[in-house]
């Protein structure tokens, strides 16, 4: 990966697949690459190995003119398959401290905190980022932990130096409060992949992260 974590991370697309209003992953993704977007997380639940390994193939084929990353959500053996970018773990996934002996150095992990007992933890885990989840609450995970809310985003930011990316319920509304209370990027899920135009929904946040109060 060509460009810094940081800068990657600013506008970050999570997949689902159930939230495409009948359009294709692939079709989807471009159009959000094309409109800003600097990483993708391919999320898949319900695919079977070899099926989610063929679709990030696909998807991470279509990322490399871009020079956006690819990453993998849970799933450790796809990553190491499909060559990704990056790793995201959450609280009930391999331990990261595994993860990161079997992983090669270059590979960056991220992993989802829900409450302040996580954050404590990560700091003594090798992570390269730390993805508060869910901000707000959201549609598209119904098994998330208590919303953190923007005072408690701020709580994070005080605890850690590591990169954080917000998730749960971004939308164009509230990005920019989110973005003020700490986040260092935007995880953004329905407000991109539930668009009518996922490119121009891209090229809004991207505007938002160019306004002065995300700097």
């Amino acid at each position: 990966m060509r460009i810094p974590l940081t800068e990657a991370l600013r506008l970050y697309l999570v997949t689902d697949r159930a939230s495409l209003l009948g359009r294709t992953l692939t079709d989807v993704v471009l159009a959000a690459v094309q409109g800003g977007v600097r990483c993708v997380q391919l999320r898949e639940k319900a695919l079977s190995t070899r099926e989610f390994v063929a679709l990030a193939l696909a998807v991470k084929d279509l990322l490399a003119p871009f020079d956006v990353p690819l990453i993998i959500n849970d799933r450790l053996d796809v990553a190491l398959a499909c060559g990704a970018a990056g790793l995201h773990l959450g609280q009930s996934d391999m331990p990261v401290a595994l993860a990161r002996q079997l992983l090669p150095p270059d590979v960056f992990i991220g992993l989802s905190v829900e409450n302040l007992g996580d954050v404590t933890r990560a700091a003594g885990q090798p992570v390269d980022y730390l993805g508060v989840s869910p901000v707000f609450a959201t549609p598209t995970k119904t098994d998330t932990a208590v919303p953190w809310g923007l005072a408690g985003l701020r709580q994070v930011r005080a605890l850690t130096g590591l990169p954080l990316v917000a998730i749960g319920g971004i939308h164009q509304g509230n990005a920019a409060e989110v973005l003020q209370a700490g986040a260092d990027g935007l995880a953004v899920v329905s407000a991109i992949c539930s668009a009518a135009d996922p490119g121009a929904a891209a090229q809004c946040f991207k505007q938002i992260l160019r306004a002065p109060q995300a700097s």
